[in-house]
């Protein structure tokens, strides 16, 4: 098993977008600027959780948990438990977070994962839940 602690702001997969031609292939931009600085922080964390090792994560089919800390809105109430059911869609942080995992080498490819379990909860609210911004997550050969 692997566990991956990110610290930093959740960034979703957003859409592309079509910035123009070049050599005759449409050239294509991520329209959310939170992915990137959301990869990076992906990568440094498996990095790590790798011993420094990319490409060096688990094979064959997997198992992922993935619980993405949310910062709590202002207007939401200060004394009692809150859910985090609004934008970002979880799907799409679930996606950038795979693609910055396959990127460096957690896994072989997000292919071969065969059970994902994965939640939105804001700080400090849940069994898994950081004191702030971020995800843990977990990867395990399924059995």
């Amino acid at each position: 098993m692997m566990e991956i602690v990110i610290h930093g702001m959740p960034g979703p997969q957003g859409s592309k977008r079509f910035v123009g031609m070049k050599n005759g292939r449409g050239m294509m931009i991520e329209s959310s600027k939170k992915v990137r600085p959301w990869r990076d922080a992906v990568k440094t964390a498996a990095l790590e959780a790798m011993g420094g090792q990319a490409g060096q994560g688990i094979k064959g089919a997997l198992v992922v948990e993935m619980i993405f800390t949310l910062p709590k809105p202002a207007s939401a109430p200060k004394t009692r438990r809150t859910v985090p059911d609004r934008k970002p869609d979880l799907s799409k942080l679930v996606r950038s977070t795979e693609d910055a995992l396959t990127e460096i080498g957690a896994w072989e490819d997000d292919a071969r994962i065969v059970r994902c379990l994965s939640s939105k909860v804001y700080p400090n609210q849940g069994k898994d839940a950081l004191p702030v911004p971020g995800a843990v997550v977990r990867i395990l050969a399924e059995s």
